[in-house]
């Protein structure tokens, strides 16, 4: 389960490191653009009934913290439509769902430097 620090509290916002992956693509090009907007998502199973919302924006310190090692492999499709909700007036909405119903390789491959001979 990776982890979004939002802000100044040590209390993180936990979603799968796929969920997060994208989640960080989405908001880095969205704040390197200088661009604000809402994160919301559903509150998971074993924590309190309801949703909670967040304000992105550039002021706002934010760390990304993934339990594997290995980066994600990203799904160019689900990016853009990330990317599209996060330019709407409802914001970008999370549905961890929706990543859990994917039957993909979640790991990028690892790249090996070949010897220059």
């Amino acid at each position: 389960m990776g982890k979004l620090f939002y802000g100044s509290t040590d209390q993180p916002i936990e979603m799968p490191d796929r969920v997060l992956a994208h989640v960080k693509v989405v908001v880095a090009t969205k704040l390197r653009r200088g661009e604000s907007f809402t994160l919301s998502w559903r509150h998971d199973a074993g924590t309190p009934r309801g949703r909670s919302t967040i304000w992105i924006q550039p002021s706002i310190p934010l760390r990304f913290v993934f339990t594997s090692s290995e980066p994600e492999l990203l799904d160019p499709e689900h990016l853009k439509s990330l990317a599209n909700d996060a330019s709407s007036t409802a914001g970008l909405i999370v549905d961890f769902d929706a990543f859990a119903d994917e039957v993909v390789e979640t790991r990028a491959p690892r790249t090996r430097r070949s010897a220059k001979v």
